[in-house]
């Protein structure tokens, strides 16, 4: 089951970067971001309402999903989006490819959680991997104070998506189920994006061009709705720092992509990329080696033997 939701976040994700691109223009990205998570959130509620499950969290959890829906399907898709206003994407790719460390590290950090040593030596592996990726694009690339705030943004989109992690691990702990979560923060995110909009002033234009709302439903549909149950189910059952590699393998997916719709060529970097990203795959979810599980159990303080008479 894991291999299947693992595959599945990959090649769903992977490509929702080119419909990302489809989909800006006309409208503003607040508003953008909002009606694709207003859509998957109706589709939730339906499945919910279906399913007579439709009742929200309540107490801590309730708390915890606002949380969620604020660094889910808010604060860090307007990071992500405005990142690449100043940098290149391959650069906001590289970014969050972070993902995975950070992960491991506010795992430690609020829930106590041992780092795993193979997790980290992978994630190093994977975030070399994707800057030979995206160096194509980054070569030659002159940086600025405008450059910096790019990043700046990028690395906060990540951190909010590593904090949305945490806080679905943690919710899924408490017995709810990602498609309930999804759907209130979803709500969530949305209200506050479009509360924002109208306080701010953003225009409340919405493109009328087939092509966005081919994308807009790619998005909010397999993107959302499939791709964030499926994720989450991951971060519950593996572990947020293992399930957040498929940030690693989402480029190789979104180059193939950009090869047949936009004439990307692989180059020699590239390659070498993809090799460096498929060690670090490995080293991410190789099981600990008998040596290793040996030494952890010797430190292991030992029960005196039962007394027997």
């Amino acid at each position: 089951m894991n291999a299947v939701l693992y595959l599945l976040t990959v090649l769903i994700w992977g490509t929702t970067w080119i419909a990302i691109k489809w989909e800006l223009g006309v409208t503003p990205i607040p508003l953008s971001i909002a009606l694709r998570f207003a859509i998957a959130a109706l589709v939730l509620f339906a499945i919910l309402a279906w399913k007579r499950r439709l009742a929200p969290p309540r107490g801590e959890a309730a708390r915890l999903v606002l949380a969620q829906g604020l660094c889910l399907f808010c604060c860090n898709f307007l990071c992500f989006y405005n990142a690449t206003r100043w940098v290149p994407s391959g650069l906001v790719a590289v970014v969050f490819s972070m993902a995975t460390l950070l992960n491991a590290f506010n795992a430690r950090l609020f829930f106590k959680q041992r780092i795993a040593p193979q997790v980290l030596v992978g994630g190093a592996f994977g975030l070399a991997g994707v800057m030979a990726l995206s160096w194509q694009q980054l070569a030659g690339e002159s940086f600025s104070w405008s450059s910096l705030l790019g990043l700046g943004l990028a690395f906060a989109g990540t951190l909010c998506f590593s904090f949305g992690n945490l806080l679905s691990s943690r919710l899924q702990k408490q017995g709810y189920t990602p498609l309930q979560t999804n759907a209130w923060a979803m709500l969530t995110g949305t209200t506050v994006l479009v509360v924002g909009s109208l306080i701010a002033g953003v225009p409340l234009r919405v493109d009328g061009d087939p092509r966005f709302w081919g994308a807009m439903l790619y998005l909010a549909v397999p993107g959302s709705v499939i791709g964030f149950t499926a994720y989450l189910m991951l971060v519950g059952r593996m572990g947020a720092a293992r399930a957040a590699y498929c940030t690693v393998l989402f480029p190789l997916v979104a180059l193939n992509v950009s090869a047949i719709f936009e004439g990307y060529r692989w180059a020699p970097s590239a390659l070498v990329g993809i090799v460096l990203v498929l060690v670090g795959n490995v080293l991410v979810f190789r099981k600990p080696t008998a040596r290793l599980a040996g030494a952890t159990d010797a430190r292991r303080p030992q029960r005196p033997a039962a007394h027997r008479g």
